[in-house]
């Protein structure tokens, strides 16, 4: 199943700029927005269309993808960044600061985001590592 939504994401990032967000702005129920960031190592820039939750003026994002017993490499070069931009359907652009969900707001947001993309819940039964949840706050 990863392999089909990393396929996805390469064709999800083009169609997604090239209408706005109207073709591979969502995936099922679920919102897509593509996430930039720079390789730890590489130095490399990078884009990835991930589901998001919109939670008042925060985004929230789930780290699921990445074998499992690590996070994804997004997620890890994410968290190394102050901050960096997201796309939005509609052509917006939002620089956004990264942190992890405390308890408190994993325990509220968790259901919301199994609700619009169930395989999240699937995937947190074979993992033994706590799924981060990201929370991307306006820079």
């Amino acid at each position: 199943m990863w392999k089909v939504i990393g396929a996805f994401g390469q064709l999800n990032v083009v169609a997604f700029r090239a209408s706005g967000g109207r073709i591979g702005g969502a995936f099922g129920k679920a919102k897509i927005l593509l996430l930039h960031h720079v390789g730890r190592k590489s130095g490399t820039k990078r884009v990835s269309p991930l589901i998001f939750l919109p939670d008042g003026p925060n985004l929230i994002l789930v780290a699921s993808k990445g074998g499992v017993d690590k996070h994804p490499a997004w997620y890890h070069n994410l968290m190394a960044a102050s901050e960096t931009e997201v796309e939005l359907p509609g052509r917006e652009r939002r620089r956004v600061r990264p942190r992890v969900a405390d308890d408190q707001e994993r325990a509220r947001l968790w259901p919301r985001m199994v609700e619009i993309y169930k395989p999240y819940a699937d995937y947190q039964t074979y993992t033994t590592r706590r799924i981060p949840l990201v929370v991307l706050e306006p820079a």
